[in-house]
């Protein structure tokens, strides 16, 4: 019996004639790498958008300027980081600090609410700094905290905090620091909040006379805005400021109306 022949037809019938059974492996090894490559994609993809979700909740959040208010510090479009650590430990909003907060019972009714469908969507494309905030949502600068007085104006047009008037270097160029004029006490546990841009800004000074007297209160703050992240060519932090530095402590509270 010849083996030789038989192993060399045996040999011969398990080799492709013509290569396409190996093309044909080929092909579906790369079928499956790229099923393979595309859910690694996908996993990353929402691992990814899971973590930056929960460091915008609760580490930095970006908020998109929705308006003039701010100018001009902060220009409508930009994208503020709001740090939501800067008030943990038992640190609050101190004078001159630019912060988010939610105005719900202060700048706007307490029981506005939108659509709960569209109000998740929002809620996620603007903690992603996608969205423009939620009408509840503000960003202002602190101009007085608990126990302050503040007045406007003295008699060359600038606002006093417990006594001391203040340079405003941070206001916008074509305005004063306010065309209405107000004498208030802070309560404690309460803010004073107002637009850099003052003519165009509605602030603590349109809420005076409704419940809560245009006071924000501290436990509504979202977080303090630190840096422009948004767009690049204005990447940068936002600066303290110098102008309260002169302003004493809060004395006995006398000669100011309360809000």
């Amino acid at each position: 019996m010849d083996t030789e022949a038989q192993h060399t037809e045996r040999d011969r019938s398990s080799a492709p004639d013509d290569g396409s059974q190996g093309e044909g492996s080929r092909s579906a090894r790369r079928s499956g790498l790229s099923r393979v490559s595309l859910r690694t994609a996908a996993l990353t993809g929402v691992a990814c958008t899971v973590f930056v979700l929960l460091l915008s909740h609760f580490v930095v959040q970006p908020f998109q300027i929705p308006s003039s208010s701010m100018e001009p510090a902060l220009q409508v479009g930009d994208r503020v980081l709001v740090n939501k650590l800067a008030y943990r430990s038992g640190s609050e909003p101190a004078r001159g600090d630019v912060v988010v907060f939610d105005g719900r019972g202060s700048f706007v009714p307490e029981e506005l609410t939108e659509n709960p469908v569209s109000s998740v969507v929002r809620e996620g494309l603007a903690m992603l700094g996608l969205a423009e905030p939620t009408e509840t949502d503000f960003v202002k600068r602190v101009v007085g905290t608990g126990g302050d007085r503040v007045v406007c104006c003295d008699t060359e047009g600038r606002i006093e905090v417990n006594g001391v008037p203040v340079e405003e270097r941070y206001l916008h160029p074509d305005g004063v620091p306010s065309e209405v004029a107000f004498d208030i006490v802070v309560p404690e546990g309460r803010l004073w909040v107002m637009g850099d841009h003052r003519s165009a800004s509605r602030d603590s000074r349109d809420h005076l006379g409704e419940p809560g007297g245009g006071m924000v209160p501290v436990d509504r703050v979202i977080g303090r805005a630190d840096w422009i992240g948004w767009p690049a060519g204005r990447w940068s932090g936002l600066e303290p400021t110098d102008a309260f530095s002169g302003v004493p402590d809060p004395g006995p509270l006398s000669g100011g109306a309360h809000g």
